[in-house]
């Protein structure tokens, strides 16, 4: 999150630059040290990261390659970002050939939290669910029976380990993050409409993030084949998106719709500690109604109450949110655990996260645990 200001500028480094070299020294010392011929002292850039929050999420990816977005919903403020594997800045320059050599394969310097192109996963089924509230008003009525596969033609898709879940409505299939379920309802929903709900929720647009970041990608053809329908219903096939994106996401669910403009300087001040300028909260917009943000914080409450996700149930705060289990690689079993989801509890703001820990296994297993510690963390 730091970045470099060597062979190029990147990270806090870049976008405060302008900042760092200007100084804001009292007019009395700055004419003694023009006198002098000494540089005045530049300004100093205080960011909104939360030290023990940064810390902790840094400590909980352990020994994995992966992303962590903390933010909180009702400012826009970051207050952690963490991307592993890691550098230190401070010896960026001294390190500069041995990160850039062309036989490293971990891309040491991109940013996996804003850059890092990953696919969803079951935690795409978010824009599924609500695609399909928005194309069936009887949506409460829905019915599904999974023996733990789904068949249409020659296409399969399988629920996590072939788990059959049996009789289940919607919550149920989205709280126990049924795949059959949802490639079978993937089938019923127009693509047109699907693609233009998806564009509204970020996905083929830049984010609005000061900071470098990719562009999350989502597309389905009116004439797609029944394969491609059915992995896109369920966050895999040609889907990708950013730990950021899905950070802001959930985000503007917490705060009942209603997108923040994430930041990450609180203020600047100069070296004696006078603030020069602050920082202040501004919205990015509507990304859903308050009526679907208030459905998906139901949906997103029973996973943790009674799904792939209760491993954070029965703590000090509330928690919501949805995992998924991403596959990334026709050749193996691996895939990359996700949790996206917030907290709540009255005498604090509450956090958004979004976790992703590469090529680990289940998003219940790897990546719930890691956003159980940031939120113990923060409410403790």
């Amino acid at each position: 999150v730091v970045g470099f200001s060597t062979n190029g500028k990147s990270g806090l480094e870049s976008i405060a630059n302008f900042n760092l070299l200007r100084s804001h020294t009292m007019t009395l010392e700055k004419v003694v040290n023009e006198l002098q011929g000494e540089k005045n002292i530049g300004d100093n850039v205080v960011t909104t990261l939360n030290y023990d929050l940064q810390d902790t999420a840094y400590e909980a990816l352990g020994k994995y390659d992966g992303a962590i977005v903390v933010m909180e919903p009702s400012t826009g403020k970051i207050l952690a970002m963490v991307s592993k594997p890691d550098y230190d800045p401070n010896n960026i320059a001294e390190d500069w050939d041995e990160l850039t050599a062309e036989d490293s394969e971990s891309s040491v310097l991109l940013n996996r939290a804003t850059q890092g192109l990953y696919p969803p996963g079951s935690v795409f089924k978010i824009f599924t669910t609500l695609e399909y509230v928005h194309e069936n008003s009887d949506y409460e009525d829905y019915s599904f029976d999974c023996n733990g596969k789904f068949t249409e033609g020659d296409s399969v898709i399988h629920c996590y380990k072939n788990k059959r879940h049996g009789q289940e409505d919607l919550i149920g299939s989205f709280a126990d993050s049924c795949n059959s379920s949802f490639a079978s309802l993937g089938l019923t929903l127009n693509p047109d409409s699907f693609t233009e709900l998806c564009d509204s929720m970020l996905f083929n647009t830049s984010l609005p993030l000061r900071f470098e970041s990719s562009k999350s990608s989502f597309s389905l053809d009116a004439d797609a084949d029944v394969s491609t329908v059915l992995e896109t219903s369920i966050g895999q096939g040609k889907t990708l998106v950013t730990p950021m994106h899905m950070a802001l996401v959930v985000s503007a669910i917490a705060n009942d719709g209603v997108l923040m403009n994430p930041y990450l300087i609180d203020h600047t001040e100069n070296y004696n500690g006078i603030v020069v300028d602050a920082y202040e909260p501004t919205e990015y917009g509507t990304l859903l109604s308050t009526e679907d943000a208030s459905l998906m914080q139901t949906f997103m409450r029973e996973v943790v109450e009674d799904g792939t996700g209760e491993r954070l149930s029965g703590q000090s705060y509330t928690a919501a949110g949805k995992t998924g289990t991403a596959e990334f690689s026709t050749s193996s079993k691996a895939s990359h655990a996700w949790f996206v989801g917030y907290a709540h509890r009255e005498d604090k703001e509450d956090i958004a996260v979004a976790v992703i820990v590469e090529d680990s296994g289940s998003g219940s297993e790897y990546a719930v645990p890691i956003a159980k510690k940031i939120f113990d963390a923060y409410y403790q």
